[in-house]
């Protein structure tokens, strides 16, 4: 039953493209965020689509991974762990946080464009 602790399972798709931070240790972190949706009637029959939004945070290994496959609309399957955090601002408030810690992604589709450079054109 240990593995059913603390465990997160998600298919969406990414908002934006990745953050991609080095810190000062040289410790590569990617932060982004996949959206969930859910539909579903109302009570007057109406079809609703309810959106969730979720932090998602990759160190390491899998923030290069996040860093070279995936940008915003890819579709992932996510898995990882829940991590609640709290900070004091720039004003003094006390701000709290719930991020999704990645311990393996699944992409479905393409993976992400990579620039190419156009052949020379030689003028005749």
């Amino acid at each position: 039953m240990n593995a059913l602790r603390n465990k997160v399972q998600l298919i969406g798709n990414l908002g934006q493209a990745p953050e991609i931070r080095t810190l000062e240790e040289g410790r590569k972190m990617a932060r982004f965020s996949v959206a969930t949706n859910e539909n579903y009637r109302s009570s007057t029959g109406e079809w609703i689509r309810d959106t969730q939004w979720h932090t998602l945070v990759a160190w390491g290994k899998m923030a290069d991974t996040v860093e070279k496959y995936l940008d915003k609309g890819t579709e992932v399957a996510v898995e990882g762990r829940l991590v609640s955090r709290s900070y004091t601002d720039k004003n003094g408030e006390k701000r709290y946080v719930t991020e999704v810690v990645v311990s393996e992604i699944l992409t479905f589709g393409e993976k992400k464009k990579e620039t190419q450079a156009l052949p020379d054109e030689k003028a005749g």
